[in-house]
């Protein structure tokens, strides 16, 4: 387990945001994937999430999420995803994103 431990100076590196999805959309021939446009208050970016087993984008649209703001851009079935959002599974093995309990300003930092 000692491999994993990061120092303080590791973590203050991630950028961890509120964020408000604006639009969602499912990606064309794919069985995990949406494509999410969100909002973090001074811009938006577009993040392609495996959520689709568990959110429609009718569920999406308007909720507040966290991402990891700082990561790298990488590609996900051909589109360019600008961030990384952060979820979990519950017993039945669903998805559950992570959120805040109560609204916040889209860009807020968390820590």
């Amino acid at each position: 387990m000692e491999e994993n431990i990061i120092t303080i100076d590791d973590f203050l590196k991630v950028d961890l945001r509120v964020a408000t999805v604006v639009e969602a959309e499912e990606v064309p021939d794919s069985q995990k994937l949406l494509k999410l446009k969100v909002s973090l208050g001074s811009e938006e970016r577009q993040i392609i999430a495996g959520i689709k087993k568990s959110y429609s984008p009718e569920d999406l649209v308007g909720k507040q999420i966290v991402v990891i703001a700082n990561l790298q851009p990488r590609k996900l079935a051909g589109l360019e995803s600008e961030g990384m959002l952060l979820a979990t599974h519950d017993e039945e093995d669903s998805i559950v994103l992570v959120s805040p309990q109560k609204d916040v300003p889209a860009g807020n930092k968390l820590g």
